[in-house]
């Protein structure tokens, strides 16, 4: 199933290995050039600014030469054929990326990237306009119009996997996002289904997982089941749905969650307190540092949503108490694990190893930098009168102005 060959990918991730174990100093520079040389892969890499730049002009070109092609030659067209135009379009750059990755040694370049992504978009809007004549989503859409999100999902699944690209599986989730929406209206029912669908593609990932693999693909699997469990915990928890959160944090939410049956609604509160330590404990299991962190994730958001659940007032100082409460939980942890033996506890330490951790904590801490309090904080629910400042009326020193 996987474009490249894995004794390539396996080669390329021991050479990554190598760069940070020299950055690290924990080879030798001669080591490391000795060593190198039994490292090098056929497959062909870029940084990471190179391979944006590439993926943004790709998709500017394929795009320009479609609308071109279309412009000449297909103008004037109905939505039929024009959804043909673009299911051929759709097969055209699949093909292209297929070329890129197996000819051309295109690994994670930017090329054939933008390639995959073009023919999804393609597939997508291809069979929107040829089967269901570019009708638009609607509450009580065609039955079988859910194809069309679902091909969405298994075209970005079949990306994730043949090339290995994790954000195509992030794609595959939002797809399936919209695919209950055509089955009903009811918006219980549609919250369980996507819970349902995400649990079925975790019960996947874990069986997958529980087999040997080598380290180069088995890492795919890691983030995709991080991903998972994060999608399952944002579709049970009712405060955090894109259908509520203009409620959340414009009223608070305590409004947001009266369209749910009372059954269905304290479910899911109760859900969204038992789930977080059962992926951090999962996490710990499996000494995947991406699950645990959905994990913590999970227990900030179900902190941040209670209130609103339960109907109680928020306050302006809400996220500084959970910002010392989060503070203490890990001073607590890293004391604890420095009084392990030698440091570590059950294979955990809290003693820094590499350094190749250090750029991705750098720009994590510039974007949470850029979140400002109001975005978890309701505005103040007192309101001040207007003052005007005037001048004072003549005699005693303008006492009878207004200030």
């Amino acid at each position: 199933m996987r474009i490249y060959p894995a004794s390539s990918e396996e080669t390329l991730h021991a050479s990554k290995l190598l760069k940070e174990w020299a950055a690290d100093g924990l080879i030798t520079q001669e080591q490391y050039q000795l060593l190198g040389k039994e490292t090098v892969s056929d497959l062909r890499t870029t940084n990471i600014f190179l391979r944006l730049v590439l993926l943004l002009f790709t998709l500017i070109s394929v795009a320009a030469i479609a609308g071109l092609f279309w412009k000449i030659f297909l103008s004037g067209s109905s939505d039929q054929i024009g959804g043909i135009f673009l299911l051929i379009c759709a097969a055209a750059c699949y093909a292209a990326a297929e070329a890129a990755a197996t000819r051309a040694r295109c690994y994670r370049y930017g090329i054939e990237e933008a390639l995959a992504i073009f023919a999804v978009g393609c597939l997508c809007l291809g069979m929107e306009s040829a089967f269901f004549r570019g009708r638009p989503y609607s509450p009580t859409p065609d039955a079988a119009h859910f194809l069309v999100p679902a091909a969405g999902a298994v075209a970005s699944l079949w990306i994730w996997r043949r090339f290995g690209l994790w954000y195509a599986f992030v794609a595959a989730m939002i797809f399936v996002v919209f695919v209950p929406g055509y089955w009903t209206s009811s918006h219980p029912a549609q919250h369980g289904a996507i819970a349902l669908l995400y649990a079925l593609g975790l019960t996947v990932i874990v069986a997958l997982r529980s087999q040997p693999r080598i380290d180069s693909i088995a890492n795919d699997d890691s983030p995709a089941e991080a991903f998972l469990w994060l999608g399952i915990y944002l579709a049970i928890n009712l405060q955090l749905s894109a259908l509520h959160l203009r409620a959340l944090w414009m009223t608070g939410g305590i409004e947001s969650g009266f369209e749910f049956a009372a059954w269905f609604y304290w479910t899911t509160w109760v859900l969204i307190w038992v789930l977080p330590p059962l992926v951090v404990a999962r996490g710990i299991r499996k000494r995947d540092r991406f699950v645990i962190a959905v994990g913590a994730i999970c227990f900030v958001l179900t902190f941040i949503t209670n209130k609103p659940y339960l109907g109680w007032e928020r306050h302006t100082w809400d996220p500084m108490l959970l910002g010392a409460l989060l503070v203490g939980v890990a001073l607590l942890i890293r004391r604890w694990l420095s009084r392990g033996p030698n440091g570590v506890r059950g294979d955990f330490t809290a003693a820094r190893l590499t350094g190749k951790d250090k750029h991705w904590m750098s720009l994590s801490s510039s974007v949470l930098g850029l979140v400002t309090p109001a975005s978890v904080t309701p505005a103040p629910q007192t309101k001040s009168e207007e003052f005007r400042f005037g001048g004072g009326a003549s005699g005693g020193g303008g006492a009878s102005g207004d200030y």
